[in-house]
């Protein structure tokens, strides 16, 4: 179970990182549109970003179920 204050800067955590490698996203997209080849470390925020914040929420949001059933 997750501490009670930790639970506030971890979802803030997982929407910066949400917000950033969608824009990643773009940009990689928006790259390979003028034909050009992005850097590794925007492929790589676009690639890794999104699974990392959606398994951080998933995580949050089964630890909030949890402790709503042990009350």
């Amino acid at each position: 179970m997750i501490p009670h204050g930790y639970r506030r800067p971890l979802v803030i955590v997982a929407a910066v990182v949400a917000v950033l490698s969608l824009a990643a996203v773009g940009a990689v997209m928006a790259t390979a549109f003028a034909r050009g080849v992005a850097p590794i470390w925007v492929t790589s925020t676009a690639l890794y970003g999104l699974p990392l914040a959606f398994i951080l929420m998933a995580a949050l949001v089964v630890d909030s179920v949890w402790a709503r059933r042990r009350q």
